[in-house]
């Protein structure tokens, strides 16, 4: 049986959310390292208190450290890259919406309203700063890369029609890179609607309304969380016969 024993690994995204989980279930999995990283210094050095906490409690092995990054820079991609050592695994969870983006104007909201200029950093953040980080990291043989698109690719959602283009780039460029890297394998996860930070600056009562509505719609009866998400991360690092596939953890939404 495959396992995360001995392994490097290193999320980006990962000081919250789905990133956050990965790295804690990695650690638990008895991960050698695992480095979280992403644009927000504070975010890096919470996260790095809280699993050095984990480690600590479970009597684990691994070690973590934390890395500032911007996914939105390619000179900042490039130093993260450059500065780390051969690794195992490199989990790109990255996809924070630019900062003049409030979540808010997505659900709800309409595409003809929206101001174009504010998305266009989407592609950046998702698409480019993983293309600079991959040229410069180093992978080891039957490691592994794991992006991150949106489930709502396959089932649009109003609102959100700016940020499919950059979806639907993730899944052509996880083909691609499947056969330009091989024998590293190259996977994506398709998230649907999640229990993370991204609604953090909801009003309460709006996202328990979401939530609540959303999920009862759903064949599983619930929205996601980012422990249910992180098994699917976990899955395609230890599987080492699937490469170039999406797996869509979405709790059903695209077949209803």
């Amino acid at each position: 049986m495959a396992t995360l024993k001995g392994k490097r690994i290193v999320v980006v995204g990962g000081s919250s959310g789905i990133g956050f989980a990965v790295a804690r279930e990695s650690l638990k999995l008895n991960a050698e390292l695992v480095v979280v990283a992403s644009s927000s210094a504070t975010k890096v050095e919470n996260a790095v208190s809280k699993l050095e906490k984990e480690i600590e409690n479970l009597g684990l092995r691994g070690k973590v450290y934390g890395r500032v990054v911007d996914a939105s820079s390619p000179q900042s991609v490039k130093d993260f890259a450059s500065g780390l050592e051969e690794i195992d695994h490199l989990v790109w969870t990255s996809g924070a919406l630019p900062n003049d983006v409030n979540p808010n104007e997505l659900f709800g909201g309409s595409f003809k309203d929206q101001d174009l200029e504010k998305y266009k950093g989407i592609f950046d953040i998702r698409l480019w700063g993983l293309a600079h980080a991959v040229q410069i990291i180093k992978i080891r043989d039957g490691g592994s890369i794991t992006l991150t698109g949106g489930a709502s690719y396959a089932k649009p959602i109003k609102g959100l029609t700016t940020l499919i283009p950059a979806i639907g780039a993730v899944d052509a460029f996880t083909r691609g890179l499947a056969i330009e890297l091989a024998p590293v394998r190259v996977n994506c996860v398709f998230p649907g609607l999640v229990n993370t930070e991204f609604f953090s600056d909801f009003p309460e009562p709006t996202k328990e309304a979401i939530f609540k509505a959303e999920g009862s719609k759903l064949p599983v009866g619930h929205v996601g969380t980012p422990e249910e998400l992180a098994e699917a991360y976990l899955f395609l690092m230890k599987c080492t016969f699937i490469t170039g596939q999406r797996i869509v953890v979405d709790g059903g939404s695209v077949i209803i």
